[in-house]
């Protein structure tokens, strides 16, 4: 049946069902909106066509009243989006050709870019990777129109972690990005070097940019066309189209402006192209074999963009390079020997495993009301445990790992520290139970254990021999009434504790921490300090950009603001106090060092004698620094929450700290160009690292001269489960003549407690 119906001066002309649109019919509304095509109980569904007064036109599908489907937008500025839709918002496949010329096609997520996709911009550049939230996140290649070329890590719309960057003219550098600027060790090849194929495919493993199995290659990624299905989402039930007053209200329709992300926004401060000082390239034909005696390359370390050492990389450093990878080939393969715990089960059963048990535990636990923990909730008694078959049962699903049962410990208990240390339970799980997995560590530790890192880098989990199990069941009432009274502690936040068995006896227990470099800024030295100087030496040829360096190794001292100083050295007493209490030894002081590098700083940084050198590469020791000018590159402000991040992290749920410098009032740290971070305990904190260095002016007459770095720290103390049969091997090992007499104590956790705190307060002295 048609008819004409006309409501406040909208009208609709079609089919009808009682006294609303159904069937096929147009309607046009007051304001000059007009919709024709089908109609189910009042609301547009099915196929359609809708043009709004400004020139904006869709075709397409709808569904309860919504753009929901496959369809075409078309803006009066030319942009065009054609794909799936879901609730007025583009979401699926799609491509969009922007009104500047540029074009986007690939994945979308409310609206923005999400997953998969390829945008070319008008000026020739083009990226072919991930997104995330519109920006460039993840793995990606981008091609710039004068022929250079990066392969690698994004976030945020900045190459951010390891990639390769591939000049026109054949040079390429391996290295790391933070933030859109070289940051960390690399190595820069010449042009008209030549690297075996093999070496490409090296990097990228060790850097995790491809896992085993994938071809490796971004530049193998196909830009093929998709052709986009029609989404056919599932029939959402929304209020009708009329109002009370049997109106068709057009306020139920996406506003034009809603589509467009802003050409501007989307214009990238990427240049079309970089520098000669830039990261170099690799092409396929630069992969072919080929004698590796033409290769020339430099090492080189870069901090915020800023070159701070180079050394020439001959053929015979290459060699030599080469046995260390194949040294480390052989320790890799003796690792994964270590992994195989489970009598040829590799180690992603555990991860698995893991995963599964916390999913279930963190699940069960959740919706229980919180309470005051008991002392029931605590020993070993207090548990859940479940048998997981592959098959899945009543009460777990199935899964493709190996049948085994899970112990939870103390549940409500590491319930109530993740909700002291502000952690939401659904980012918990998804963090370390998400699609996207477990990362394990290169290496076991000495000890035979291994770590996982959670996708995000927010969690460390950490295999336990039974003895420091038995440590941290003993130890946790007391370490929950320590982390509860004081929120700065600088001790590990443990968030679980597991056990996983097989049916045949096999053990392995877990243990959930935050991970303290988990930060905003790039670390670029990490410490492990212990106040001792027996065997606390790393070996130069093991150090590399990860390595954890010791005691010895540490050449600076740190100068802080004084109630920055004060507050640091209050909490470590206060922890102290406590690992004393409960007879743990050997722990340390976890330092990351983040080196700023203003612009400024460049020429200071560089030798005095480089504007005479004819472009030969800067040797290590030839590098003598006159840092007469004191950097500048940090600033104490006064703290402003809705400036900074104000959100916990894994490591530190504590107070912002509060500057003498500043008034005694609390503060932010501002890096210029950089950004605005939250000052607290054992993260952000601000410093001035200096460090002595001789310099010979004749044979009777020595100058002492200092570099002075601007630094911002991150501290956490770890090692705390040390368990009472390894003291017993420290104190039958220091019996031997072998150790310095300040080793006789060790093992006794006041001396050891008193030693620590006395290195600590060398590392940061007193300003006088």
């Amino acid at each position: 049946m048609t008819e004409e119906i006309k409501l406040d001066g909208d009208v609709y002309y079609g089919n009808v069902k009682g006294k609303i649109p159904h069937g096929t019919g147009r309607y046009t509304w007051s304001d000059g909106t007009v919709y024709d095509g089908n109609w189910e109980d009042g609301k547009m569904s099915g196929r359609g066509q809708i043009s709004w007064p400004s020139g904006t036109n869709y075709e397409g599908d709808f569904s309860g009243g919504y753009l929901h489907g496959f369809g075409t937008l078309t803006k009066l500025d030319g942009s065009v989006y054609k794909g799936s839709w879901r609730l007025n918002i583009q979401n699926g496949f799609g491509r969009k050709q922007y009104s500047n010329s540029d074009v986007y096609d690939g994945c979308w997520k409310d609206g923005v870019h999400e997953g998969s996709g390829k945008y070319a911009w008008s000026n020739g550049n083009i990226y072919i990777g991930n997104w995330k939230a519109g920006k460039m996140c993840g793995r990606g290649v981008m091609k710039w129109l004068n022929g250079d070329l990066f392969d690698g890590s994004w976030s945020n719309g900045h190459r951010h972690g390891s990639g390769v960057y591939r000049f026109a003219d054949g040079s390429y550098y391996f290295g790391t990005w933070t933030k859109g600027l070289k940051d960390g060790q690399g190595t820069l090849y010449a042009a008209g070097s030549k690297c075996k194929s093999q070496s490409f495919r090296r990097f990228e493993k060790k850097k995790g940019l491809v896992s085993d199995g994938s071809s490796g290659r971004s530049d193998r990624l196909r830009d093929s066309e998709r052709n986009v299905g029609r989404s056919l989402s599932e029939k959402i039930s929304f209020n009708g189209f009329f109002r009370d007053s049997g109106r068709i209200s057009s306020k139920r329709l996406p506003p034009e402006e809603d589509y467009s992300i802003g050409d501007s926004a989307i214009e990238l401060s990427l240049s079309t192209s970089e520098n000669t000082d830039m990261l170099s390239r690799i092409s396929d034909e630069g992969e072919s074999e080929l004698d590796s005696d033409s290769t020339v390359a430099w090492e080189r370390e870069y901090m915020q963009g800023v070159l701070m050492k180079e050394r020439v990389k001959n053929n015979a450093g290459l060699s030599s390079k080469n046995k260390q990878q194949s040294k480390l080939h052989a320790n890799e393969v003796k690792t994964k020997s270590c992994v195989d715990i489970f009598e040829g089960h590799k180690s992603y059963c555990l991860m698995l495993n893991l995963q599964l048990g916390i999913r279930y535990t963190v699940g069960k636990i959740t919706p229980v009301p919180m309470r005051e923990v008991r002392s029931s909730d605590f020993g070993e008694r207090a548990r859940i445990r479940m048998y997981f078959p592959r098959k899945g049962s009543q009460f777990t699903p199935p899964h493709y790992s190996v049948d085994f049962y899970w112990k939870d410990y103390c549940p409500m208990v590491f319930r109530n520290l993740r909700e002291l240390f502000k952690l939401d339970a659904a980012e918990y799980m998804m963090s370390i139970c998400g699609d996207d997995g477990l990362r394990e560590l290169s290496s076991p530790g000495k000890s035979g254990s291994i770590f996982y890192l959670s996708h995000d880098d927010r969690f460390v989990i950490k295999t336990l021999r039974r003895s420091e199990l038995e440590v941290l069941l003993k130890m946790l009432p007391s370490y929950y009434d320590h982390v509860k009274m004081y929120d700065n502690t600088l001790i590990t936040k443990f968030f679980g504790l597991h056990e996983i068995a097989l049916r045949g006896g096999k053990k392995v227990r877990f243990i959930v921490m935050g991970n303290m470099f988990k930060t905003e800024l790039r670390i670029h030295r990490r410490y492990d300090l212990k106040g001792s100087y027996h065997g606390r030496v790393t070996n130069k040829d093991d150090i590399d950009e990860g390595t954890t360096l010791k005691d010895l190794d540490l050449a600076y001292e740190f100068h802080m603001d004084k109630s920055l100083r004060e507050a640091l050295f209050k909490q470590i007493r206060l922890d102290c106090k406590f690992l004393e209490s409960q007879q743990i030894i050997d722990y340390s002081l976890l330092l990351g060092l983040h080196f700023r590098a203003p612009e400024h700083l460049k020429a200071l940084l560089e030798p005095p004698d480089a504007k005479h050198r004819s472009g030969s590469p800067v040797d290590d020791d030839s590098v003598s620094r006159d840092l007469s000018i004191p950097p500048k590159g940090l600033l104490l402000v006064t703290h402003e929450p809705s400036s900074v991040n104000t959100a916990p992290g894994p490591h530190i749920r504590g107070n912002t700290l509060r500057a003498f410098s500043v008034g005694d009032k609390e503060v932010d740290l501002l890096l210029p160009g950089t950004a605005r971070l939250r000052v607290q305990l054992g993260v952000n904190m601000p410093a001035q690292a200096n460090r002595k260095v001789s310099q010979d002016v004749s044979d009777s007459a020595e100058v002492e001269l200092f570099e002075v770095y601007d630094v911002v720290l991150y501290l956490g103390i770890i090692d705390i489960l040390q368990d009472y049969s390894m003291r017993k091997k420290i104190e039958h090992a220091c019996k031997s003549v072998r150790y310095d007499p300040m080793s006789i104590s060790v093992a006794d956790p006041k001396f050891y407690s008193n030693r620590f705190v006395n290195f600590l307060e060398k590392v940061f002295p007193i300003d006088r």
